[in-house]
């Protein structure tokens, strides 16, 4: 049983040893351990750092691509390398590391293919109040998206089997920690969550740069999840909207008609046809969304099947191996 800790890097020279150094030597249930390193076009000495410490794998792009696609090309490296178990988490050593064995082990235990860290949010002294209430309020709405019951959506700090890493299609460029949560609940994968420990801030986060920001980005990123994984759902709804006011229109006419007052009112029909024809052209189209979304779990069969024969035959080209003696 291989366990492989990725951990996605963007400048984090000053904090990726104090990460590293926390990160478990040895599990129960685990033959091996080891580590990987997403450098996300880093401008210091992140790569040198890691090298130093001793991780078995970098990943290096030349400039920033985002957290979603270094996490991505983490997956499918760690895939590829022969990972049974892949735990992600943060350069910035916000996870507490000796967590990482409690995060394995419903996956070990064959209760789960995704955990994920429940941080204490509500006793984490460096998020401001109208923080933790965001971070309620999101993942309350990716409950209701899931149909799952993560309490902490946002947390970065997880586990997935290799079966589930196989499964995995982030197509957002922001983040992949709602959108994987939206997939698996829509895809009924086994999902949980444990409590997690957090460590204090070392630095300030740079995934979003205001509240307005983090708020837009997240409520688009769940709207997107959902409206791939059901847009039947999504486009009736909407096109309800609008076939029900039609039809209001329609009564408010005939009950002017019947009271003998028709005539002026005509323009009560031309607003129910308009409203009556957008709801049903919306139902339509979310039969044609129903359609791409049919082929798209086809081509995500396909990505599942490519995987599989990549585990088989080992790491790919392009990945850097270090066969350094860790330190620590």
């Amino acid at each position: 049983m291989k366990l492989i800790i990725q951990i996605p890097c963007y400048n984090e020279a000053k904090t990726l040893t104090i990460a590293l150094d926390a990160l478990p030597k040895h599990i129960d249930g685990i033959d091996e351990i080891e580590y990987l390193i997403i450098n996300d076009g880093s401008k210091d000495e992140t790569v040198q750092v890691a090298k130093d410490w001793g991780v078995d794998y970098v990943i290096s792009f030349p400039q920033n691509k985002g957290l979603a696609m270094g996490f991505m090309a983490g997956i499918d490296a760690c895939i590829r390398n022969g990972a049974d178990i892949i735990v992600n988490t943060d350069a910035d050593n916000q996870y507490c590391g000796e967590d990482i064995e409690t995060l394995v082990r419903p996956i070990l235990d064959g209760k789960a293919e995704i955990v994920i860290g429940e941080r204490p949010i509500d006793n984490i002294d460096d998020f401001s109040p109208l923080k933790k209430k965001l971070q309620h309020l999101g993942s309350y709405v990716v409950r209701l998206a899931s149909s799952t019951d993560i309490p902490d959506a946002p947390s970065g700090f997880r586990a997935f089997s290799k079966e589930a890493a196989m499964h995995l299609n982030v197509v957002n460029q922001y983040t992949y920690t709602l959108e994987t949560i939206v997939q698996a609940g829509r895809n009924k994968m086994a999902i949980t969550s444990v409590p997690v420990r957090t460590n204090p801030e070392l630095r300030k986060s740079r995934l979003f740069h205001s509240m307005g920001s983090y708020i837009k980005k997240s409520m688009l990123t769940i709207v997107r999840a959902f409206l791939m994984y059901r847009p039947l759902t999504f486009f009736t709804v909407c096109g309800m909207i609008p076939f029900i006011l039609g039809s209001v229109y329609i009564i408010r006419f005939l009950v002017f008609y019947a009271n003998g007052n028709g005539a002026g009112h005509t323009q009560s029909l031309v607003v129910a046809a308009m409203l009556i024809v957008i709801g049903f052209m919306t139902f339509i189209l979310g039969l044609q969304a129903d359609i791409i979304a049919a082929n798209r779990k086809l081509l995500e069969d396909v990505q599942y099947r490519i995987r599989r024969m990549e585990a088989k035959e080992g790491s790919p080209d392009g990945i850097q191996r270090e066969d350094n003696d860790r330190e620590g």
